[in-house]
């Protein structure tokens, strides 16, 4: 049973993530006074599509695969959301992915609705032909109800441009021709936007210096914890650095690391990209991701799996903020202790969000075959993050309520706006 299903410690607290999500579109769904029949269609994915196909590995062997792709909704433009590679991916986490796609995409007010795609296997054991071949019959799988205009899958977890690339050009070979909107995310060389790579990273950071500002908090020289440092944990870190915070620990899969006086992160990285994981930089503590949830600092950053944050260990939390760089860090029992002790949670639906506003931008981009420098994307990233903070901030002062909320009610009102509009087929 992976973790995803597991239920934690004597609370009984589920940390199945689709569950997770329902509850909180109910319990937003009562307080906002949505109609009882957008909370229903709201609270459930209109497509789920599992696939179960082989692929040949290096030895020769045939080896079957299952995969995943959901599309939550449609209703307010082409479903989007991102393709995962991982052990322990399961439906019940895709499809919570795919409703957090549509909220995060409401949230942001970009026309796009909610998706996921995931691969149940291990990338870090796999060969780079082994990688190709199962990403080309995934894509291949998937292609009946996927396109640039019905449903645009981008990286996530365990895949990156060149796995987009391979997903362009196995939906454009069965096209017959070249189709460069169908992913974003994808190598500059075949239509991918300048500075889509940092965007969600990006995105962190401009949050956080917007919740640093409200809360007070002088940011040059924040203190700040990183838990996950892939590509999201990684960019957010770095970027928080250049602005003058002092990243004081961070962590991956295999442990993490402390240091008072602060880490050069970009020295970090590079040891992480040399050995395989931060553990082991020169003039560090190895700690553990528990003692990392744990240190005194101004920021913590969550940027790994789901469910990290839970009533059983949230006690030990003592940063004032938490940027939700992961999706679903925090469980909803979690998230009342955090509010009811006056801690500041940046929800991950807002929080990183940037990744999908530049992969709208890279899309636009491909459409109109026009593309920006990388100055005029990172300009009006700035501007979509800065008024979506800005009009969470002031819903949730104004309804005395956490961010998290605001943000939720502000995304599903804009559905259900959507669904009234629209009306009902047929």
């Amino acid at each position: 049973m992976s973790k995803q299903t597991q239920t934690v410690g004597a609370t009984g607290e589920t940390t199945n993530p689709f569950e997770m999500v329902q509850q909180r579109i109910d319990t937003i769904c009562k307080r906002g006074n949505i109609p009882e029949a957008a909370r229903l269609r709201i609270r459930e994915c209109q497509r789920e599509l599992t696939v179960h196909f082989p692929v040949r590995m290096d030895d020769g062997e045939i080896k079957v695969f299952t995969g995943y792709r959901v599309q939550h909704s449609d209703i307010r433009g082409p479903a989007k959301g991102g393709i995962r590679f991982h052990p322990d991916v399961n439906l019940d986490e895709t499809k919570a992915l795919a409703t957090w796609m549509s909220l995060k995409t409401a949230v942001v007010n970009i026309p796009y609705g909610g998706a996921k795609g995931s691969v149940i296997c291990n990338p870090k054991t796999m060969s780079l032909g082994e990688l190709e071949r199962l990403t080309r019959r995934y894509t291949n799988e998937i292609s009946l109800i996927i396109g640039p205009e019905r449903d645009i899958p981008a990286p996530d977890v365990g895949t990156n441009p060149q796995v987009m690339a391979w997903v362009m050009d196995t939906y454009s070979m069965t096209k017959g021709y070249s189709i460069l909107g169908v992913v974003t995310g994808k190598p500059l060389s075949i239509g991918g936007s300048k500075g889509r790579g940092e965007a969600t990273g990006r995105g962190c950071m401009l949050v956080a210096k917007m919740g640093a500002k409200h809360l007070g908090i002088n940011f040059k020289g924040a203190t700040v914890a990183v838990q996950g440092f892939g590509n999201v944990g990684s960019v957010s870190a770095m970027l928080l650095a250049r602005e003058g915070c002092k990243i004081i620990a961070v962590s991956d899969t295999k442990g993490g690391i402390y240091n008072p006086k602060g880490l050069d992160v970009e020295a970090v990285i590079r040891h992480k990209k040399e050995t395989g994981s931060v553990v082991g930089f020169k003039d560090t503590k190895t700690i553990t991701h528990a003692e990392l949830l744990a240190l005194e600092c101004d920021m913590l950053v969550p940027a790994a799996l789901e469910g990290e944050i839970r009533a059983d260990n949230v006690s030990s939390i003592k940063a004032k903020m938490i940027v939700e760089g992961a999706n679903g860090p925090t469980t909803p029992e979690a998230d009342k202790i955090l509010f009811k002790n006056g801690q500041f949670v940046i929800p991950d639906i807002l929080a990183n969000a940037g990744g999908v506003v530049v992969s709208y931008f890279e899309w636009v981009q491909g459409l109109q075959s026009f593309f920006w420098s990388e100055e005029e994307v990172n300009c009006k990233l700035e501007v979509v993050m800065n008024s979506a903070f800005n009009e969470i901030l002031e819903a949730s002062q104004r309804d005395k309520t956490d961010m998290r909320d605001a943000a939720y009610l502000v995304a599903i009102k804009r559905i259900e706006d959507a669904m009234t509009i629209r009306g009902l087929y047929p």
